[in-house]
């Protein structure tokens, strides 16, 4: 399994237009082959930061998402946005169980 987990931080005005194209690239990667979960988050405290966190079933899950017709159109919609610093990390997972 793989995590990935970080933040962008974007232009508070933008949050709007980022919301906009995260909820369909949030509704569309949910659909993909091994992706258990794929949500962005606009910090309550800081509305420029924004948490992203994915669950993959493998890096060839992960690495077919990223040929996938909307990630394009996130991509051209992400150019529209002031995004001002990026801090993602990839995780490798062996085992996870509930706390």
């Amino acid at each position: 399994m793989l995590i990935v987990a970080g933040t962008i931080s974007i232009d508070p005005a933008d949050v709007d237009k980022l919301r906009e194209a995260a909820s369909v690239m949030m509704e569309a990667t949910v659909q993909e082959p091994g992706c258990q979960q794929y949500v962005f988050s606009v910090s309550v405290a800081d509305p420029g930061s924004v948490q992203i966190f994915e669950v993959w079933d493998s890096a060839a899950d992960l690495e077919a998402h990223f040929a996938m017709p909307h990630m394009a159109t996130f991509g051209e919609a992400l150019g529209t946005i002031t995004v001002t610093g990026r801090d993602l990390k990839r995780y490798e997972v062996s085992s996870s169980e509930p706390m």
